[in-house]
């Protein structure tokens, strides 16, 4: 197969085991991408696709060779694995101008290759610093050498460790963007760590989500994001809000009323995780909203203006009229009603989920 695999990889510091028995397939021309809270084990499964990390358990192929089998403690130097690496630092030679840089890994620097950096300079914006060193770059300009030197060799596979993570928020968009655009051009397999969910939903074609160094989970971005096989897959797509209560006939009371959970056997504690973004509100009482599945009326307590979007709190009665809760929706654009406001709410049911309470 082309691309990288790595089948069931086993890994310890000391007596600490930081991968469990993971497995995951990069394909070749798609950007697959390594999501989860820092600690994970994502850097560490970059590091051992690399060569960097000795295989203690497991096997790594790469193009359909294998190049790594911890059984046999059989590996093939980083050098000779045909990968381009790109660090969170960029690691840039500072002696180097930027065609230097570039050019660094090319070990036979033909007319071909000394076009396509050029004409890749163009591309990414960057050609007028070609004679540049690094110390007078911005942090964009510098990830943009930094991931012409890792593609310039011509890898099989390109690894990403938390690319964007060094650049500002008003430049990291449209420089995600740009370097997503590139890599789609050039048809290279990319493996991506992040711990940022936004990027991974916007970057790759395929995510694998990682926890205390397991894959629990892996799909397209619309499949891990409307289709999470837990609670903490779920979370990690932003603030929920958060009920507790029995399942009762195949459905737990909550607040915007009750949710069916026809998986859970009744008289089991389970949680439901309502998005912020899924949460919908319209100005009075709308009859019409309140016949749907998961809705209410309910007062605005606070609102927060974010520029993009606007968070609100708004106080609904509990479940059966019993107490208040406070929701917390995320809208887009500006809303700015009262204080006290009455308003309805209702939610999206495809961005609400219920899992058993462990």
């Amino acid at each position: 197969m082309s691309g990288l695999v790595m089948e069931r990889i086993r890994h310890a510091y000391g007596n600490i085991e930081v991968l469990k028995d993971v497995s995951i397939i990069a394909e070749a021309g798609k950007l697959t991408c390594l999501l989860g809270p820092s600690g994970c084990g994502k850097t560490t499964l970059l590091r051992l696709a690399a060569g960097l990390e000795a295989v203690q358990d497991g096997r790594i192929y790469l193009k359909g060779k294998l190049v790594a089998d911890g059984k046999s403690n059989f590996s093939i130097p980083p050098e000779k694995r045909g990968i381009g690496l790109m660090f969170q630092d960029y690691a840039l030679f500072p002696h180097l101008n930027v065609f230097d840089n570039i050019a660094f890994g090319v070990r036979n620097m033909t007319t071909e290759r000394r076009t396509w950096i050029e004409e890749a300079l163009k591309r990414l914006g960057i050609a007028k610093h070609r004679n540049s060193f690094p110390h007078v770059l911005s942090g964009g300009q510098q990830q943009r050498v930094a991931l012409l030197r890792a593609l310039a060799p011509q890898p099989e596979i390109l690894l990403l460790d938390e690319p964007f993570s060094g650049l500002d928020v008003t430049r990291r968009a449209q420089i995600r963007e740009d370097t997503l655009t590139f890599l789609k051009e050039c048809g290279v397999a990319v493996l991506m760590v992040t711990h940022d969910p936004e990027e991974a939903m916007f970057m790759a074609d395929h995510i694998v989500v990682m926890k205390s160094g397991q894959v629990v989970q892996a799909g397209t971005p619309v499949q891990i994001y409307f289709h999470p096989v837990s609670a903490f897959v779920a979370r990690l797509f932003g603030e929920m809000n958060v009920f507790e209560g029995k399942v009762e006939n195949g459905q737990v009371a909550t607040p915007l009323g009750p949710f069916p959970i026809p998986a859970i056997p009744d008289g089991q504690f389970a949680q439901v995780l309502a998005r912020m973004e899924g949460i919908r509100l319209v100005s009075g009482r709308d009859e019409t909203a309140l016949k749907t599945c998961c809705a209410t009326t309910g007062r605005v307590e606070e609102v927060y203006l974010l520029g993009r979007s606007s968070h609100l709190h708004v106080r609904v009665p509990g479940p059966f009229g019993k107490g208040e809760a406070v929701l917390h929706v995320r809208v887009p654009g500006v809303m700015k009603p009262e204080k006290g406001a009455l308003v309805t709410v209702f939610a999206d049911p495809k961005q609400v989920f219920g899992f058993p309470l462990h």
